[in-house]
């Protein structure tokens, strides 16, 4: 194990410049740094702990938006009463993401931060080429075994997935990421590979989350989000879909649709072709069906990834038929 510092942090403006020195690393629900630190992929030199930061960990709901503090645990905001009433489909990402040990320690900031599960960005022992980890240095991943890897948002130096649930359900309710002095949309925070890899969010060394807010609509209030996995409880998504509607006076002609896609994407893919096609339409299954296809446009299989293309439009008809169930 490498040797690091620990400072806490007495305030945010100081925990911003200890996070801007070579080698720091925040530290708040260590649910992800102690993975990355066990397989070598993490190696801090100083842990600026703010678990204990005030004024981070709030949940604000009203008619206007969702207000929710970086330190907020995932438990937390998962049952909290107006957010599974005004924004179902973030308390439903987030409840299916982790067993309840994890949700209760893990926060919201370090969850948007999370790192890829790309078994060979993982490995470096065993795969030492990896874009992600040393910039230049090959994807092991393509050529390799590709079943959990990403058909959408790839480049030539990563294929991998992004693994994350709520972030899917913030991309399709246009959520922003609170960086302190300045805001940027969710949509824009998680950039994609193209030739840097290694960097996979808008946030500058010396910034950090401090808040997310997610804007009410009648869309968020009628969401789910759906996750397709291998089994059942606390697996990452194959593919998943974040979907909101409005209808129109008559309960059936689609006034307004948000989709995004997880499991399926380098980054939350927000599949507003499919939106497009179905904004102004009566929800029939049919025509659902034929414009989910569009969410998988553009998309590349590196062989035993194949079937998220397949599979990502099912999942995306599937929920929008059923929230039309609920109208």
């Amino acid at each position: 194990m490498r040797d690091f510092s620990y400072l806490r942090a007495a305030s945010v403006d100081a925990a911003r410049q200890a996070a801007a020195l070579p080698g720091a690393m925040l530290l708040a629900g260590g649910t992800t740094l102690i993975d990355l630190a066990k397989c070598g992929v993490a190696e801090p030199e100083t842990l600026v702990d703010i678990t204990h930061l005030k004024g981070l960990n709030g949940i604000e709901v009203s008619e206007r938006s969702a207000i929710i503090g970086a330190l907020a645990k995932m438990g937390h905001v998962a049952d909290h009463a107006d957010i599974k009433s005004r924004f179902p489909a973030v308390s439903e990402a987030l409840w299916q993401a982790a067993s309840a040990q994890i949700r209760n320690m893990a926060t919201i900031g370090g969850n948007l931060m999370q790192r890829t599960r790309c078994p060979y960005f993982r490995d470096p022992a065993n795969f030492p080429a990896c874009n992600k980890r040393e910039p230049g240095s090959g994807c092991s991943a393509i050529g390799g075994v590709t079943k959990g890897h990403a058909v959408l948002g790839t480049s030539d130096a990563c294929i991998a997935m992004y693994p994350g649930d709520l972030a899917v359900a913030l991309v399709a309710f246009d959520a922003v990421v609170h960086l302190g002095q300045s805001q940027v949309p969710v949509d824009d925070f998680f950039l994609l590979p193209g030739t840097t890899p290694d960097r996979e969010h808008a946030i500058e060394p010396g910034e950090m989350i401090t808040a997310i807010e997610i804007p009410g609509s009648a869309s968020a209030r009628r969401s789910t989000y759906l996750k397709i996995r291998d089994r059942q409880s606390y697996e990452f998504a194959a593919a998943s879909a974040a979907v909101g509607i409005e209808f129109e006076a008559d309960g059936r002609t689609i006034r307004d649709l948000r989709v995004a896609l997880g499991g399926v994407a380098t980054k939350p893919w927000r599949a507003r072709a499919v939106e497009d096609a179905l904004k102004g339409k009566v929800l029939e299954p049919d025509a659902v069906r034929a414009a989910s296809l569009l969410a998988v446009e553009g998309a590349t299989d590196h062989g035993a990834n194949h079937y998220k293309i397949e599979l990502a439009p099912r999942v995306v008809a599937r929920a929008i038929l059923k929230m039309g169930e609920t109208a």
